[in-house]
């Protein structure tokens, strides 16, 4: 094996080889389950994020966001206008 042409990563205390010996592709993850585990961070960034939000499953997530969304617009707005009417321009 020529080392040159291999990179090594580390997964915790274990040394993995990057690249395939024969056709010195690049080895390990898929690009969906790379993919699948970058959706999963977010949804679960956005659980926390969301009153309520954690331990829903992604489409009710989704639902419940779309109304905090809708809520957080309905408060800026009633803000702006106690403003005006508080704060003359």
């Amino acid at each position: 094996m020529d080392l040159r042409r291999c990179r090594k990563r580390y997964v915790g205390r274990r040394q993995q080889v990057v690249l395939n010996e024969m056709s010195g592709r690049r080895m390990g993850r898929s690009r969906r389950a790379r993919h699948l585990g970058l959706l999963r961070m977010k949804v679960r960034r956005l659980q926390r994020i969301v009153p309520g939000g954690r331990g829903l499953q992604a489409d009710l997530l989704f639902l419940h966001t779309a109304d905090y969304i809708l809520r957080l617009r309905f408060q800026v707005h009633v803000l702006q206008a106690l403003s005006k009417v508080f704060i003359p321009s």
